[in-house]
């Protein structure tokens, strides 16, 4: 997703938070799943913060890559990269 979809879907949220900022209830329903959603988020073990994926572009730039050995599959390659799978 480009930084200028981004923005736009930004922009909509708080488009729609100004619509419903008069109706406290309503406010504490999309607090309340705007939560949920951020917990869901953190329980993804494949997501990274954007200095993470920065970090590793630069490793990979340098030619610190992990490749896989001969007959290894991808589950024993994650493993072997530190991944708890």
């Amino acid at each position: 997703m480009t930084s200028v979809q981004l923005s736009d879907l930004n922009a909509d949220i708080l488009r729609n938070l100004g619509t419903i900022a008069e109706d406290e209830g309503m406010l504490k329903r999309a607090a309340k799943y705007l939560r949920r959603l951020a917990k869901e988020m953190s329980k993804d073990s494949t997501l990274m913060t954007k200095e993470e994926f920065f970090r590793r572009v630069d490793e990979a730039k340098q030619g610190s890559l992990a490749t896989m050995l001969p007959g290894e599959d991808l589950t024993m390659f994650l493993k072997r990269q530190g991944y708890d799978l």
